[in-house]
């Protein structure tokens, strides 16, 4: 039979055939679970990272949903029920960041708008382009079933938030705290401990006279909110000064000398000024020894509370005069150039501003406790051994977690001050009528939104109790967790900790961490260097089959991946190899006997794929089927067909097989050629077909 007959042309064309086979997957009802069969195997279930909202797909997403994609059209051909749920996060402060840079480019910022009309316009864009990363998601085959699709914003996850922090906040496990935080005043928010990006830099030091004493400071600018200088007990050249006073510069103010374990000895000079407003380790030493607070910089990163020359201006700009005023006056000694690290936003890059704040805190302790031991239990599995020994770090020196916000894109803090006691009312959700205290009516809810990994680390159980009855029973615990390595202390070791606390189990099995994709030469891809390669753009041009193989190709989940337009070419031409090869065997007829060998060579194969993708080996899969395909299929078997030596019925048992193996890797191709040579009716798709036996 000739293939033309078949409707093979003699070239694959995807952009024929992509979009018209994922409707049909998503028509046929294949990308939702079989749940009713009581004889099913075990449930297999991967709840999708929720991409940002805010913005289209990167390649690092066309990674991560070539690999959830491949792990559960595979487990869905091995007859097990299997549930890929989609959904998309509304992203907090990075949505709101990236809605702000498009109000600034028509002269706007989100100081022109009242919240509520903020939150709408935020609201409407987020919904555009939701709908563009969705189809995105379609674009690059992702089977996950759309029926069950949420979104961090939807009421009913919103009321499982709410429910939770409740529980916590009357756990005892929730605080209205006063402690210093990383406040970035361009973004007007706080952020946690995780969220701080580290980076080294140059920077001056300054020797201040300080009478009695010398202290090296980087920043001249705060001392004005000094309480005291402070020595370690262990140096001896301050003994005789500890109960005395410094006196600080351009105010002439008094402060004591303290001496204190945490000061470093051989920091400058050995004393430290003692700023606990503006410092994190002059906060806990303040503490300590219980000294006052004064804060010079407010919110907006401008002084206050200062002599009035520098009252107004912006910290940098204040340092500079500063340092003219204390070298009028004779009181620098001495500049050096220190390297350190410096705390900057994960968003704007900006240096933070340490400032104490009331916010929300989660006392960690207890939940960490409790995710540390479902690690050492093995309840909690990570594929890659390196990645559990940072996650056990991270629960380990966590500190209180806070998780609000001073934002207007989020879920509102549900929590209420009583303006006549002054005390915190926190519902789940609904307005309190009065204060529990007291019985006053008058009552302020709190601007504040939830950190967003608060929400978003409540995902895999909020999920499922808000889908259809008896996902909760029959997919928590969830199988797989595979977001990107840079998210495990932000989300992952979250979602253990909030999942054990609420629901008494962990929210998966296997923690599957993937790595970032670079460009060809290994560096990281960003739109300042000029190499981001768009996923869609690269699924147009060469197919998504040659662009999720790709993603996939020569390197470890957990690795990094150098990509480049070129590895896409080299799996298109692979994508043309299946379908010029299956032209030939759908069209051979021959006479020729049983080649025992074929088939034990193929079900070796079968039986080394399977192994591979049971223990998270996609690339050693893909090779396998690669190699196995092209030099020994196509070079050897076809050949020797040719010859005589295999017959048109093995020959295509054999295609039947790879196609089966293949499609996990490349669906569309496969499920096309499936549709021209082995459908029995419209309803045999290759999707549902069953998973080849060793």
């Amino acid at each position: 039979m000739d293939a033309t007959i078949l409707g093979m042309e003699s070239q694959y064309d995807h952009k024929k055939h992509e979009a018209d086979i994922y409707k049909l997957w998503e028509d046929s009802g294949a990308f939702s679970p079989q749940t009713s069969n009581s004889s099913l195997k075990s449930p297999f279930c991967i709840i999708m990272p929720p991409p940002n909202a805010s913005d289209p797909l990167h390649i690092g997403h066309a990674r991560e949903v070539s690999t959830q994609d491949i792990l559960i059209r595979y487990h869905r051909m091995k007859g097990e029920s299997t549930l890929w749920l989609p959904g998309a996060d509304h992203a907090g402060i990075e949505t709101q960041f990236i809605f702000e840079k498009k109000l600034k480019e028509k002269g706007k910022s989100r100081f022109d708008y009242d919240r509520d009309t903020l939150y709408k316009m935020i609201w409407d864009d987020v919904q555009n382009n939701k709908k563009t990363m969705e189809n995105q998601l379609r674009r690059l085959g992702a089977s996950c079933d759309w029926t069950r699709n949420k979104f961090t914003l939807d009421p009913d996850i919103i009321k499982i938030v709410y429910k939770t922090f409740k529980k916590l906040y009357y756990d005892g496990l929730v605080y209205r705290g006063e402690r210093i935080v990383n406040y970035c005043p361009r973004c007007g928010t706080a952020y946690s401990q995780l969220e701080v990006d580290y980076v080294e830099r140059d920077d001056n030091l300054y020797y201040l006279d300080y009478g009695t004493l010398t202290i090296a400071t980087t920043r001249p600018e705060t001392i004005f909110a000094d309480v005291a200088v402070a020595v370690n007990p262990k140096d001896n050249k301050y003994q005789n000064l500890v109960g005395n006073s410094a006196l600080i510069p351009l105010i002439n103010r008094k402060v004591p000398v303290i001496s204190d374990n945490l000061v470093d000895k051989d920091f400058g000079t050995g004393a430290l000024k003692i700023t606990p407003a503006h410092d994190p380790t002059d906060f806990e030493i303040g503490l300590a020894h219980k000294l006052s607070l004064i804060s010079v910089i407010d919110e907006k990163g401008r002084m206050t509370g200062t002599p009035e020359k520098y009252v107004g201006m912006k910290a940098e700009a204040a340092r500079e005069e500063v340092v003219k005023d204390l070298q009028k006056a004779g009181k620098i000694k001495k500049i050096d150039k220190i390297h350190h690290v410096v705390g900057t936003c994960y968003r704007d890059h900006g240096t933070l501003e340490p400032m104490v704040s009331k916010q929300w805190y989660i006392k960690v302790e207890p939940l960490a406790k409790k995710a540390l031991e479902s690690i050492k239990n093995k309840k909690v599995k990570f594929v890659a051994k390196r990645y559990e020994k940072i996650a056990i770090h991270w629960l380990k020196n966590l500190k209180d977690w806070n998780i609000s916000r001073q934002i207007v894109w989020g879920i509102r803090i549900p929590a209420w001050r009583c303006d006549k006691c002054l005390e915190w009312t926190v519902s789940d959700g609904a307005e309190p009528v009065e204060c529990p205290k007291c019985g006053h009516d008058k009552l302020k809810q709190d601007n504040d939104t939830f950190d967003t990994w608060f929400s978003s680390g409540q995902w895999p159980f909020a999920t499922l109790q808000t889908t259809k009855p008896g996902d909760f029973e029959l997919f928590y615990p969830t199988t797989v967790m595979d977001p990107s390595y840079d998210i495990l202390p932000f989300w992952v070791i979250r979602m253990i900790m909030l999942g054990l606390y609420q629901t008494g189990n962990v929210p998966f099995t296997d923690v599957l961490l993937h790595g970032l994709v670079r460009d060809k030469n290994g560096v990281k891809i960003s739109k300042s260097k000029g190499n981001v390669i768009e996923p869609i753009e690269m699924a147009d041009k060469y197919g998504a089959d040659a662009l999720r193989l790709a993603l996939v190709w020569g390197v470890l989940v957990e690795n990094d991946n150098s990509l480049s337009e070129e590895n896409i070419n080299a799996q298109r031409k692979f994508s043309n190899k299946i379908w010029n090869a299956s032209r030939f065997v759908l069209q051979f007829e021959d006479k020729a006997k049983k080649n025992p060998s074929f088939k034990v060579k193929m079900k070796d194969i079968v039986h080394e794929t399977t192994k591979h993708l049971d223990r998270y080996r996609l690339s050693q899969a893909a090779e396998v089927l690669y190699s196995g395909f092209w030099h020994w299929f196509c070079d050897e078997c076809i050949e020797d067909a040719k010859k005589g030596k295999i017959n048109a019925k093995d020959l295509r048992w054999g295609l039947e097989t790879f196609l089966k193996l293949l499609h996990p890797f490349m669906p569309f191709i496969t499920e096309k050629i499936w549709s021209l040579g082995f459908t029995r009716d419209k309803n045999d798709l290759l999707i549902t077909s069953a998973w080849p036996k060793a």
